[in-house]
């Protein structure tokens, strides 16, 4: 999260999150001279919108009125070719119309956008390398190796980091919670097996589950081929998103604690097998595979349930 100002206030802006504009949308129809958005244009959630509508709405100077509108109302009065749709101005797609009377909630071509991007393939994100480790860029990470990445209308994208694939090896199978589950932050979420050995793990953020990746299910080792794009697991309609995200780690912050789970790692290794530990500074593929006894259960308390 970074504190931004706006106006002379403190807004907090979520990270992590690349779209063409950041404009809100009352902005980017002349409704307001300036704002930017902090809700990754979820605006049928957004508390902003629901205070401004509510405001307008109650205002009682005729002349008042027909200068401050909603930017719905504003846009009604548009003539048909010129009322873009919310996901055109605010650049999600290129060019959209609006034949819904700027009801979003009931908006068929709504939901199907949302419908189409829960399932999407994902391109290979921004990565840089943090000890040997891959870490994306637009990533917040849980301390038990989960990532979350925020998506457009507030929606959230779960997998396991590099570290947790490396840590534990290629994975057997993958034990996803069904559409609708609700979920909370660092509670147990999803399950994994490798060699008939188990490990139920956390999430990093609290909501209810809209989407599962059934390739992985289909090719868990996709997790450790593509921790960050195809090898995602789950999608979440967070809760407290804002809240949440307060207790991960982002940008600089995830670089620093990856070099201390990296440093638990090795001293871990080198205590049980230390001919391990001296591969030339590249970590190891597959930690589980390599140094059995240092133990599944072991190394799944040390660094995945904390």
């Amino acid at each position: 999260m970074r504190e931004t100002r706006e106006e002379g206030r403190q807004t907090k802006r979520i990270e992590g999150f690349t779209i063409l504009e950041r404009e809100c949308i009352w902005m980017k129809a002349g409704v307001i001279n300036f704002r930017l958005c902090d809700q990754v244009y979820d605006c049928i959630h957004c508390n902003f919108d629901k205070a401004m509508t509510q405001a307008l709405g109650k205002t009682k100077t005729q002349s008042l009125k027909a200068r401050q509108e909603s930017w719905r109302a504003l846009m009604r009065r548009r003539h048909a070719d010129q009322r873009e749709c919310r996901h055109m101005l605010s650049g999600r797609v290129q060019y959209k119309l609006c034949p819904n009377d700027y009801r979003c909630h009931v908006c068929e071509f709504d939901q199907s956008l949302d419908d189409v991007e829960l399932t999407q393939h994902l391109p290979l994100p921004s990565l840089h390398r943090v000890v040997g480790y891959q870490v994306a860029d637009d990533c917040y990470y849980h301390r038990g190796h989960g990532w979350a990445r925020v998506e457009y209308a507030g929606r959230v994208r779960i997998g396991l980091d590099d570290f947790a694939g490396r840590l534990l090896g290629p994975v057997d199978e993958y034990q996803l919670p069904p559409l609708g589950r609700k979920i909370k932050q660092a509670n147990l979420c999803f399950s994994l097996a490798r060699e008939g050995n188990n490990a139920d793990l956390l999430s990093p953020i609290s909501g209810t589950v809209v989407a599962v990746n059934h390739e992985v299910l289909r090719k868990p080792r996709l997790t450790r081929a593509r921790p960050y794009s195809d090898g995602w697991l789950l999608v979440v309609e967070p809760e407290r998103l804002k809240t949440n995200l307060k207790n991960l780690f982002f940008g600089k912050e995830t670089d620093g604690w990856m070099e201390n789970e990296v440093s638990r790692l090795h001293n871990l290794v080198m205590a049980e097998h230390g001919a391990l530990a001296a591969t030339g500074g590249e970590p190891v593929d597959d930690v589980f595979g390599n140094a059995p006894e240092i133990g599944w259960k072991r190394l799944v308390s040390e660094f995945l349930l904390t």
